[in-house]
């Protein structure tokens, strides 16, 4: 795993971090639930503290990645200890039982195969605030749950494009992304169906598009700065971080 992710030179760029009073062209902070661009001019701002950027090319994939999964693991956590999940039916239990153990493992192999290449360039834990999610209410749950389910899909989905496979290591990580969004969709199914059994709302209109002129039959993609823009608005994190040096298409 450690040859095959990541090349020397994306580590070496992703241990320089960014200072967040930059110039506002290019400048994305996601953090306490914003989404923020800073100046640097001599606007008698105050110096901002170093913020962790998530870095470039499939060094800045993998954190924007690893960011997305300790979300996800965070909300479900806040999930399986709240009183919806305690007094839910079995089934229901089962179902995010699953989803809760899929994010966590996500979450950690994202963490070992960072650690093991750039230790010293993986985006530090996150601390998320879920005080607007009413845990015992199944209604604001799985509401929350569809939302950050659907935004993971996407965010795959936009992020494949952009991982580099010009070597080994990036045909590996494309492939793993490939498994991983595969499981993401399966869980913005189950919780579809579970908001609306027996209905056609697990692959939904709203989530899907057509493509050269065909029927809506594929997933949604997204680009990173839409996604974490998404993410920011839901005020869920409160650990600032900047993505400045992503890849685009």
């Amino acid at each position: 795993m450690k040859n095959e992710l990541l090349k020397t030179q994306e580590v070496n760029e992703g241990v320089n971090k960014r200072r967040q009073f930059l110039k506002l062209s290019g400048m994305v902070v996601i953090g306490s639930g914003l989404m923020m661009a800073c100046s640097s001019d001599d606007d008698g701002m105050e110096p901002q503290p170093e913020i962790f950027d998530l870095g470039s090319g499939n060094l800045g994939i993998l954190n924007y990645a690893y960011a997305l999964e300790q979300l996800e693991a965070a909300f479900y956590t806040k999930v399986l200890d709240g009183a919806y999940w305690a007094g839910a039916a079995a089934k229901e239990k089962k179902i995010l039982e699953d989803v809760y153990n899929h994010e966590v493992i996500h979450r950690e192999f994202f963490k070992t195969a960072i650690t093991s290449v750039a230790p010293n360039a993986i985006v530090p834990p996150l601390e998320f605030n879920f005080s607007s999610v009413d845990f015992s209410s199944r209604d604001s749950v799985l509401g929350t749950s569809k939302i950050l389910e659907d935004t993971g899909v996407k965010a795959y989905n936009g992020a494949g494009k952009l991982i580099d496979v010009s070597d080994a290591a990036g045909k590996v990580y494309l492939t793993l992304a490939g498994k991983i969004v595969s499981v993401e969709a399966r869980h913005a199914s189950a919780i579809r169906d579970l908001i609306n059994p027996g209905s056609m709302d697990f692959a939904g209109d709203d989530i899907l598009i057509g493509l050269n002129g065909t029927a809506k039959a594929f997933d949604k993609a997204a680009e990173p700065a839409d996604v974490l823009a998404e993410v920011g608005a839901t005020g869920f994190v409160v650990t600032p971080f900047a993505a400045n040096n992503l890849p685009t298409a």
